[in-house]
């Protein structure tokens, strides 16, 4: 029942705002839209007065780097630890369980539904940081009651990913280990892009968000991250000539793309390796027969966040297992 409330959420989150959303796993994030956060400031440090501009388009001013933060989405909170500010953070959604230390924050509850703006309050944040997966009117429902909220549209590409790191550093006055970390990140990327750049044969991959109903599994399509990932790890995704970023394709559809190699992104949700070749039809695909059906980690994917570039790296580990990345 659970994975068709999300699937529903989906839907409906596609058709009203244009953002996709995720499926069965209540921990991931949609894909990014065209709604873009703005470009990473590379000024000093800034201990006074900020005016930054969100990816709504408003003009969000702090007095100083926040102090008392609170995340309304997953990817967020991973944001704020990575750049060492996890000691600033006194709220965070429910659905935030990486790093290990995010469960000693206080709940504000889940964005999916409406706010505890009563926990919220009483914590009194200085800045609410809030993602693709709020909505406009929770953010305007936040600043009725007089809260500071700074809203993220999601990356598209890994330079989004390192600009959003640098914003961090700016609003948490951490700049120089936020700096630290997207020169990381970045190196790690281009370590991957070298060690991919000679691969002539690139696997075809069906990757599964909600295999829930085996005749019409969930996938990524074009425009998602995850369909980004396999090109830029040498894969090609068959979801990527669908016609929407999140979607149903048909078991005969897969059948006749008879794919590489499977991923998997619901084991957590009770589907196995074992169970693929069960299922109608899919005992004969070429990754059934040559035991190339593996488990992947949907929020290396569906979370807008720093952990991307693992996601990245694990699935060049996958795809191409010869292939040596050095940093």
């Amino acid at each position: 029942m659970i994975r068709k409330i999300f699937v529903l959420t989906l839907l409906i989150a596609l058709l009203t705002a244009c953002v996709p959303a995720p499926q069965t796993t209540p921990v991931v994030e949609p894909a990014a839209t065209e709604v873009r956060a703005t470009e990473a400031p590379t000024e000093a440090v800034t201990d006074g007065p900020m005016t930054l501009t969100d990816g709504l388009g408003r003009e969000v001013t702090l007095a100083a780097p926040a102090q008392r933060i609170v995340t309304l989405a997953p990817s967020l909170t991973e944001f704020v630890f990575a750049v060492g500010a996890g000691e600033q953070l006194v709220g965070r959604d429910e659905l935030s369980d990486f790093p290990a230390e995010a469960a000693d924050i206080v709940s504000i509850g889940s964005a999916y539904g409406g706010l505890n703006t009563e926990v919220i309050l009483a914590l009194e944040p200085d800045l609410v940081l809030a993602a693709e997966i709020n909505t406009p009117e929770q953010v305007n429902e936040l600043e009725g009651l007089g809260l500071t909220v700074y809203y993220l549209a999601n990356v598209l590409t890994y330079e989004d990913l390192y600009g959003h790191v640098q914003l961090f550093g700016k609003i948490t006055g951490h700049e120089e280990e936020a700096a630290t970390l997207a020169a990381s990140l970045k190196m790690r990327v281009e370590a991957v892009n070298s060690a991919v750049a000679n691969v002539t044969e690139k696997p075809t991959v069906f990757y599964e968000i909600d295999g829930s109903d085996p005749s019409k599994p969930w996938t990524t399509g074009p425009g998602t991250f995850m369909d980004t990932m396999i090109s830029m790890a040498g894969g090609e995704n068959i979801g990527g000539v669908l016609s929407d970023p999140f979607v149903q394709i048909s078991a005969e559809e897969i059948v006749a793309q008879d794919p590489d190699i499977i991923l998997l992104g619901d084991t957590l949700y009770g589907v196995t390796i074992e169970s693929i070749a069960e299922r109608t039809g899919w005992a004969n695909l070429s990754a059934v027969k040559e035991g190339r059906i593996f488990a992947f980690d949907d929020n290396l994917a569906s979370r807008p966040g720093p952990r991307m570039v693992d996601g990245l790296e694990q699935l060049v580990k996958v795809l191409h297992p010869d292939l040596v990345i050095n940093q």
